[in-house]
């Protein structure tokens, strides 16, 4: 049995096998799964801020990008 699906990008609806509609599927979990990489890699601070703090011992500095980071980690967090 086939089923519809609209791809994205066209209003036109595609017919697709069972086995391409779960293709389509397992491809768009991975997808998912891996997008928390992207969005923590845009939304983490620059590392020159805790190089900068290392250079300079200041620990405040470092606590603050720190925090930062796990900020960004609390955001986007790792799917299980």
């Amino acid at each position: 049995m086939s089923k519809y699906k609209i791809v994205s990008g066209s209003d036109e609806p595609v017919l697709m096998t069972d086995a391409e509609v779960a293709e389509l599927e397992q491809l768009t979990k991975e997808l998912s799964k891996s997008r928390y990489k992207t969005e923590r890699a845009l939304a983490y601070p620059d590392f020159r801020e805790y190089l900068d703090g290392v250079v300079k011992g200041d620990q405040v500095q470092i606590k603050a990008y720190i925090d930062a980071c796990l900020a960004v980690k609390a955001k986007y967090p790792k799917p299980e």
